[in-house]
């Protein structure tokens, strides 16, 4: 099964805080909209990063000829590599 395409998971994201934010508007619930806000732009960052390491992984390796598709899928190796990057950015 391929992976949901990145616009439409941040656009389900939205829509749930969407949401949420309306019915925080409507009963002028100030409090809840900053809180609501607040952590929609921290999701949305983390669910951001996750698509990017999701990316990274199903990629092909950067040594592949251009126009190779490989049938067995992301090689572990880096797979691996590409985790252990990620890590050292923090």
């Amino acid at each position: 099964m391929p992976p949901r395409p990145r616009d439409r998971v941040l656009a389900n994201l939205e829509s749930i805080y969407r949401e949420a934010y309306d019915r925080a508007k409507a009963a002028s619930d100030q409090a809840r909209m900053a809180d609501l806000d607040a952590a929609y732009q921290r999701e949305q960052l983390l669910l951001e990063v996750l698509l990017d390491i999701r990316d990274a992984l199903g990629s092909p390796p950067v040594s592949a000829a251009p126009g190779t598709e490989r049938a067995t899928g992301p090689d572990p190796i880096t797979a691996l590599e590409t985790i252990r990057r990620i890590t050292r950015l923090r």
